[in-house]
């Protein structure tokens, strides 16, 4: 091995530093207002997790709670595992060395915490290889009034020339429970964020995607951990997770069972997917691993959500207190179908619903290839002069007069072959060599690791802008994952392009929210295709699935709500299903309410009620966007499904409730209301109704008790199948 000078000499000065052995076992106590997780730095210069779960009142007694996460002779409990050395289970890390050494050593250097903002508290524990100059820092940021802790890591190093990393995990986490039961969640196309509890095997179980884009299609990279069976919405230990990264993610469980050499432990394992990626570090760069948050509660899966939803807000997704604006969307009315007095008549349909947007969805562009169907004219963004002589700038203008905002949809990352920027730029497409062109909805993917792609994406968003500055939102699409995965502009050096890519996106948007920061957007993947906090830092919401039947939206909708707030959860109105407009509404309005319906089939009470619906969501929308979520009837055990918001005073809150596939026999459930002050008064509601039309709720108008509500409740009201009531409480 043959090291530079300069690396030589600080080599020397971190070894005569750490050369003087540690005497005593120093505490790093990471801490929000009511959850902690603790190292301890041994007598060897090991990081050991000694302690996760409730915060403590004193650092010195993290050391005593739980004796066994401590082993003097042991790295079983380390803080991030190294592979190669003498940690012999999955490891957090795994390089070679510029020398070919395949082994890797982390040492305790230091440690620093510094207070970001009152809230926000950043700890870095500096860790190096006895041998090599080669540094990791762990990063922990506690989120104090949202008990929320994000992790992740940068790796560096001072060695002669590359050092390949093979692993690069986000964080290493250790829990010691008798047993652990997984809640993730799985699914494919209109069938998205399906919910599975598991008990862990010893052994590894992963969740993990290897679609290169579109990557939470298949599993979304969160997950909850228990204890028990027993845990409830407000009882239990709930260990929560979710990694944001928007590429290939891998999320390892690792259980080993008690024996002589191993303790009975689980170790998380959570970051960017090693498949197809080992990455060349060169020296002085540094790699920085995507984020991984996560929260813990003795109090149940409900508090988790509402960890995780006031953290998101004000901290994992763009302008979280910006107004979300309800829309209409043209595509169930037109689809390809359209002209520009289509689109300015529709306008007249948006007013008549009272919504704040129009949404212009796909076919809007192509000349030469005319976009007149899915399979031409992607990634030629130019105005369809047939369909839109005026522009997109004329049509703005229209709404505008209208009292409108105005949107639209693109799908930059795509091409058609029968597209002009297909025959222009065939060296931007990812297709590798010597293989069949698959195609996938039409179109191919292109590269954006090439800086003249990247530039080009970002002009379809810039033009668009230009044109037209009162564009108010944008609807990002990405309708394919990545297959025979080729990067053109990276020739030979293909190991990081699944990395590269992500990161490629991530610039883009980077360029697109520094010029247009108060932009709307909305993330759209073929459905829930990139429903993680990844991209969330770019886009206010996302559409969650192309599966808008209300009974399906009802369960999809609540497996979100376990990471995602309601604000961040496009939920539309359409003609798929058999439902009432009003229950399609009732369950659409839990959500980020949205139509996508033809207008003019609506009889003047459908249209009346639908007007009434958005007045409605508009008056509560503070509450339902920004209020306390409980989840009180699960549709994932009964026919049934209800689910509150309550606004931080206490003094409003929403009550939604739906019949699914309710038969004769079934027992009408118990229905306790949640996050309200016992003490005060409130009087509760129906709303959603007709001004002539009775409510369903018998006692709509009476007051209540919030003790009543919370520890008596209601009686379940409702006793015909798929119907759905929307209450209104209100202090008094």
């Amino acid at each position: 091995m043959h090291i530079s000078a300069a690396a030589k000499q600080y080599l020397f000065l971190i070894l005569a530093i750490s050369s003087f052995k540690i005497s005593q076992a120093q505490t790093i106590a990471i801490t929000t207002n009511h959850t902690a997780i603790v190292f301890e730095v041994d007598t060897n210069k090991q990081v050991q997790q000694i302690y996760l779960g409730p915060r403590l009142s004193n650092t010195s007694v993290y050391r005593d709670v739980n004796p066994d996460y401590r082993n003097e002779n042991s790295t079983l409990n380390t803080a991030y595992a190294t592979g190669g050395s003498t940690y012999l289970n999955e490891p957090a890390i795994e390089v070679m060395h510029a020398d070919g050494n395949m082994s890797l050593a982390l040492n305790y250097v230091s440690h620093q915490s510094k207070n970001l903002s009152p809230d926000i508290v950043q700890t870095d524990i500096q860790l190096q290889d006895p041998a090599y100059p080669f540094f990791v820092t762990l990063h922990y940021k506690s989120f104090q009034a949202e008990d929320i802790i994000d992790t992740w890591t940068t790796i560096s190093h001072g060695e002669e020339d590359k050092v390949v990393l093979n692993r690069y995990a986000s964080a290493f986490i250790n829990i010691l429970w008798p047993e652990n039961h997984l809640t993730y969640f799985y699914g494919e196309y209109e069938k998205e964020m399906e919910m599975k509890q598991s008990l862990l095997q010893p052994g590894i179980f992963s969740i993990q995607s290897k679609l290169g884009v579109r990557t939470a299609c298949n599993y979304n990279p969160s997950f909850l951990i228990s204890p028990s069976t027993g845990v409830t919405e407000n009882t239990g230990e709930v260990f929560a997770g979710t990694l944001a990264y928007s590429g290939n993610f891998n999320i390892q469980f690792e259980t080993l069972k008690l024996n002589i050499d191993m303790g009975n432990t689980l170790k998380i394992i959570p970051g960017i997917n090693a498949y197809a990626s080992s990455y060349a570090l060169k020296p002085k760069e540094k790699f920085e691993t995507p984020h991984f948050i996560f929260t813990y509660s003795s109090s149940g899966t409900g508090q988790v959500s509402r960890n995780f939803h006031r953290w998101a807000i004000d901290y994992g997704i763009w302008n979280g207190r910006q107004k979300r604006s309800t829309l209409l969307n043209n595509w169930e009315a037109t689809y390809f179908a359209f002209n520009q007095d289509t689109i300015v008549n529709l306008f007249d349909d948006a007013t008549k619903l009272g919504v704040d947007l129009f949404l212009l969805d796909d076919g809007w562009f192509g000349n030469k290839y005319p976009r007149d169907n899915s399979r031409a004219g992607l990634g030629d963004w130019q105005v369809n002069k047939k369909k839109l002589p005026g522009g997109i700038g004329h049509l703005v203008k229209e709404a505008t007069n209208k009292g409108l905002q105005f949107g639209i949809w693109i799908e930059p990352e795509m091409v058609n072959p029968k597209s002009e920027l297909y025959e222009q730029h065939p060296d931007w497409l990812m297709i590798a060599p010597n293989r069949p062109q698959h195609l996938y909805r039409t179109q191919l993917l292109l590269d954006l690791i090439n800086p003249r792609v990247q530039d080009y994406v970002f002009d379809v968003v810039d033009n668009l802008m230009k044109e037209a500055p009162g564009i108010a939102y944008i609807k990002w699409d990405c309708n394919r994952s990545m297959d025979n995965a080729y990067s053109p502009y990276l020739k030979k050096d293909q190991n990081s392009l699944y990395i590269r890519y992500t990161q490629a996106w991530y610039s883009i948007l980077e360029r697109i929210r520094n010029k247009y920061p108060d932009l709307d957007m909305m993330l759209c993947a073929s459905g829930g295709g990139r429903v993680e906090f990844g991209a969330m830092k770019y886009f206010q919401e996302f559409w969650p699935s192309d599966n808008t039947y209300p009974v399906d939206r009802i369960r999809l909708q609540w497996a979100t709500s376990y990471f995602y707030p309601a604000l961040t959860v496009c939920a539309h109105v359409t003609a798929a299903g058999r439902e009432s407009l009003k229950y399609k509404m009732d369950v659409a309005m839990a959500g980020k309410l949205g139509f996508d319906i033809v207008v003019k089939k609506l009889n003047d009470q459908e249209l009346a009620l639908a007007h009434t619906t958005v007045d409605n969501y508009h008056r509560l929308q503070n509450v339902i966007n920004y209020g306390s979520l409980y989840r009180l009837v699960s549709p994932y055990t009964t026919n049934f499904s209800s689910l509150m918001y309550v606004d931080s005073t206490k003094n409003k809150a929403v009550v939604f409730a739906y019949n699914m596939e309710t038969m004769q026999q079934d027992t009408w459930p118990e229905w306790k209301f949640n996050g309200l002050d016992p003490k005060k008064n409130y009087r509760v509601t129906e709303i959603n109704l007709l001004k002539d039309v009775p409510p369903q709720f018998p006692e709509s108008g009476k007051i209540f008790s919030g003790e009543a509500l919370m520890y008596q409740g209601l009686k379940w009201y409702m006793k015909k199948i798929e119907t759905s009531s929307v209450l209104e409480l209100e202090a008094i």
